[in-house]
């Protein structure tokens, strides 16, 4: 349920602004960690994606790296950063996926300011493209649109990339595309209420496998715990719903978070930095959640050894920060997946501004 405004909550952690980087001259929407160098992206409704470098240490500082003019002739709506992070990809509402590198691209300089070059365009959506987002090995690529399909293509040599597939299974706006953690398994979230879930048959082609539903409106975003036993998603129904794979290829709602009062845009789950669990429990992570409400919440999750194939987690809100962007919309939330900054988080809102978050003990 959702808590009373007017009672004073006691949380174990407080969410402390690290940065706010500006930049863009109009809203920002998506935001990816490289997961293996200290970058930071961003995207937004100027056409453009920024780059930012931070330094080592427990409260790192945030600089400007380089700006990418991607060529996309409308908004760049979504963005991440392949498993290496040498390879950035780059959703617009051009239709269009732009696949970046740096040109003469050194592995062990990473805060070098090389010019990012667009090694390859990749076309076929009839409209505006909404989500991009890399499987854990780096094989694949998947792709989303308003024009209601799921592309998947796979990375070959030479930034090539071949279509493996073009899911029609959603009878709407596909919003966002997520990949398991450890298998090739792929979730896409709709304008039509629904996620589905899509796996590649050998002798045949990627398929889906489940529709996941429950959710009242528009599911906006999706994040997988690093386990991959839970999916979460965050919805236009102001919840975010906790799936448990209970079976293989079978996926049930176990929970329903009620902490916001206006849309959830995003949601990420993260390691996080959780300290000691009791013994009788496993820890699954920090899960945090944004959106049109300006809020950001983080639970976190745990995972009781008693624990039955259809029982929930174990979860508590840990911390809760309103106005995260002023009176703005909040539009992303993404947790630094790289060892060592598991507690740090970004945003970014139609105020034009990206902000970088650190969550710590009170």
């Amino acid at each position: 349920m959702q808590q009373d405004k007017n009672v004073h909550v006691e949380y174990s952690h407080k969410v402390v602004l690290l940065a706010e980087l500006s930049g863009h001259d109009d809203r920002v929407w998506h935001v990816s960690w490289n997961p293996a160098k200290p970058l930071l992206a961003t995207c937004s409704a100027d056409k453009s994606v920024r780059i930012y470098n931070y330094t080592a240490g427990p409260s790192p500082s945030f600089v400007f790296h380089t700006s990418i003019p991607t060529g996309h002739t409308k908004t760049v709506r979504g963005l991440a950063w392949s498993p290496s992070g040498s390879t950035l990809a780059t959703a617009s509402f051009d239709a269009n996926i732009g696949i970046w590198q740096r040109d003469g691209q050194n592995e062990d300089d990473e805060g070098a300011p090389g010019e990012w070059e667009c090694v390859s365009i990749l076309e076929g959506h009839e409209t505006e493209c909404k989500s991009v987002a890399w499987s854990a090995t780096g094989s694949f690529l998947a792709s989303c649109s308003r024009d209601k399909t799921v592309w998947i293509w796979e990375a070959q040599p030479d930034a090539d990339f071949e279509c493996m597939g073009v899911l029609m299974e959603h009878t709407q706006d596909v919003k966002y595309v997520a990949w398991h953690p450890r298998e090739e398994i792929l979730a896409s979230a709709s304008y039509d209420d629904t996620i589905k879930l899509y796996l590649d048959d050998p002798s045949e082609d990627w398929f889906c496998f489940a529709t996941l539903t429950g959710h009242a409106s528009t599911v906006w975003s999706l994040a997988w715990a690093p386990n991959g036993r839970y999916l979460a998603s965050a919805s236009d129904d102001c919840t975010v719903r906790i799936w448990k794979r209970i079976a293989e290829h079978d996926w049930e709602c176990v929970l329903v978070l009620e902490q916001h009062v206006r849309t959830v845009y995003s949601v990420t789950w993260g390691t996080g930095k959780p300290g000691t669990t009791e013994g009788s429990s496993e820890s699954l992570g920090w899960v945090a959640s944004t959106g049109s409400d300006g809020w950001i919440n983080v639970w976190a999750f745990e995972e009781p050894l008693d624990s039955t194939e259809r029982s929930p987690p174990k979860h508590t809100l840990i911390a809760r920060l309103e106005h995260a962007h002023g009176v703005s919309d909040v539009n992303s939330i993404v947790w630094c997946p790289r060892r060592g900054y598991e507690d740090l988080l970004s945003t970014v809102g139609d105020d034009g501004l990206s902000k970088v978050w650190k969550v710590v003990p009170v």
